[in-house]
C-alpha cells in the first residue's frame, strides 16, 4: 500500500469543541464538563453533516444522543497528555510535541517589578491587570481607558498578556507595538505562553466591539512540530487563522489571516481549490472567544450549525488525493462556572475518497496522533513526529 497516495492533508480545529471530562479533569476544576454534551443538552443541535461523519458515535458524546446507524468517516477522541488546557498546549500537542511542565499562570495579576518595566517600555500607563472576562473588562474599564489613554491588561485561568485598547484612542499598529514590547519583557521568571491584542472599537450607540484584528504572540515551539517535519519536505504548510501565531511562524509556508469562522471556511475552501501538496491548517476561533469565554451554549450551537451547513462544501472542494481531519484542541463548556477552558477529551473526524467509511479509532493516548497521522501520510512514514502514533494504516482503503 502505497501511503503517499494522500498528497494533501486538511487539518480544521473547532476551536474548544471538547467531548467530555479528561480522568484528571477534577484536578483542573472541570469535573463534569461536557462541551458537546452540555450543548446538546440545551440546543436542539441540527447538524447532519457532522452526525454523518459520526460526530455522535465518538465514544461518550453527547451520550449518545447523535449517534447515526452506519457513518460516513473515521472517528474518534483523544486525551490530553500534555500539563495545561490552554490553545498552545493542545495544538502543539495535536502537532506532536508535549508540554510537561505548564505554562505559569498568573492568577493574582501579574508582579508589580514587571508591570513597572512595562509601563517605561510603552510610554503609557495601564489599568486592571487582573483575571477578567474580555467582553466584561473593556465595559467596566472602557471610559477611565478612553479618557486617559491607559490600556487595559488582563489575563485569565490560561497563560496569556492580554492588552485591549480602543483604536481611536490606541491606533491599531501602536497596540501591536505595545504587546510586542510585553512579549520581549515576558521571559524568564516572567514566562508567559501568549501575549494578546485585544482591540475593540465603541459604536454610536455607545457599545463596545471587539474587532476581528485580535493578534497573538507566542513562544516558539521547543522542538519540532508536524509543521517543520512537512515545510522541510519542500511541502507547503499553509496555515489559516492563527495557527501562525499559535507557532509564532514556525513551519508555516503561507499564511491568512480571518475575520470570523465563515471567512475561515472560506479561506480553507479556497486553498482546495489550490494545487499544491502539504498542509492546510485552521483554527476556527469563534466557537472559543464567542461562545465558549461568554458562556453561551444556544450561540455555540448555532455556531456549530452554521458550520455544518457548510461542511459540504469543504468536502466537495477536496481532491481525490486530499484527506480532511476535524478535530478541537481543549474544552469550554460553556455551561461550566467561570469563564475559561475545560479539560476534556477532542474529537477526530475523518474523511476523504481514500478514507474508509465507519472507522471507529476509540481513544487515543495523546492529541499527537493527529498530528504523526499527518506526517505518515504526507510523507510515507519516513518523518514522525516526536510523540503519537499513528492511525493512518487503520483508515486507509485497501487498493
Amino acid at each position: 500500500m502505497d501511503r503517499k497516495e494522500i498528497r494533501r492533508v486538511t487539518v480544521i480545529v473547532l476551536d474548544s469543541l471538547g467531548v467530555g471530562e479528561l480522568p484528571d479533569a477534577a484536578y483542573y476544576g472541570d469535573a463534569g464538563a461536557d462541551t458537546l454534551g452540555h450543548i446538546a443538552e440545551r440546543y436542539e443541535l441540527d447538524i447532519p453533516n457532522l452526525r454523518s461523519l459520526g460526530m455522535g458515535n465518538i465514544d461518550g458524546a453527547a451520550g449518545g444522543r447523535l449517534r447515526v446507524g452506519s457513518p460516513e468517516g473515521c472517528f474518534g477522541r483523544f486525551a490530553e497528555a500534555s500539563a495545561g488546557k490552554d490553545t498552545i498546549t493542545g495544538h502543539w500537542e495535536i502537532a506532536g510535541l508535549r508540554t510537561e511542565v505548564p505554562f505559569k499562570t498568573y492568577h493574582d495579576g501579574f508582579p508589580k517589578e514587571l508591570m513597572d518595566a512595562f509601563e517605561k517600555a510603552i510610554g503609557r500607563g495601564w489599568l486592571g491587570n487582573c483575571v477578567a472576562s474580555g467582553t466584561e473588562i473593556i465595559e467596566e474599564l472602557g471610559d477611565e481607558h478612553e479618557r486617559t489613554g491607559k490600556v487595559i491588561v488582563y489575563t485569565s485561568a490560561d497563560s496569556v498578556f492580554q492588552v485591549a485598547a480602543n483604536t481611536d484612542v490606541v491606533p491599531l499598529e501602536e497596540l501591536y507595538s505595545i504587546c510586542e514590547k510585553a512579549r520581549a519583557l515576558l521571559v524568564g521568571e516572567y514566562s508567559c505562553g501568549r501575549v494578546i491584542a485585544r482591540p475593540y472599537v465603541k459604536g454610536p450607540d455607545g457599545k463596545r466591539v471587539r474587532t476581528s484584528d485580535r493578534h497573538d504572540y507566542a513562544v516558539s515551539p521547543p522542538g519540532q512540530t508536524m509543521l517543520d517535519l512537512i515545510s522541510d519536505q519542500g511541502q507547503r504548510v499553509y496555515a489559516i487563522g492563527k495557527i501562525r501565531d499559535i507557532f509564532n511562524g514556525r513551519g508555516v509556508t503561507d499564511s491568512v489571516h480571518i475575520d470570523d469562522n465563515d471567512d475561515g471556511i472560506t479561506g480553507t475552501i479556497e486553498a482546495l481549490g489550490m494545487d499544491f501538496e502539504g498542509l492546510i491548517f485552521t483554527n476556527l476561533v469563534d466557537f472559543d472567544s464567542k461562545y465558549g469565554h461568554r458562556r453561551n451554549p444556544e450561540g455555540y450551537g448555532r455556531a456549530i450549525e452554521a458550520f455544518d451547513r457548510r461542511l459540504p462544501e469543504i468536502l466537495d472542494a477536496m481532491k481525490e488525493d486530499d484527506m480532511l481531519i476535524l478535530c478541537s484542541d481543549h474544552g469550554n463548556d460553556p455551561v461550566h462556572s467561570g469563564f475559561d477552558h475545560t479539560r476534556e477529551y477532542i474529537f477526530g473526524l475523518i474523511a476523504g475518497e481514500k478514507i474508509r467509511q465507519g472507522v471507529n479509532l476509540g481513544t487515543g493516548s495523546t492529541f499527537a496522533d493527529i498530528g504523526a497521522t499527518v506526517c505518515d501520510a504526507l510523507t510515507g512514514g519516513t518523518v514522525r513526529t516526536e510523540t503519537g502514533s499513528s492511525f493512518l494504516s487503520r483508515i486507509l482503503r485497501t487498493i
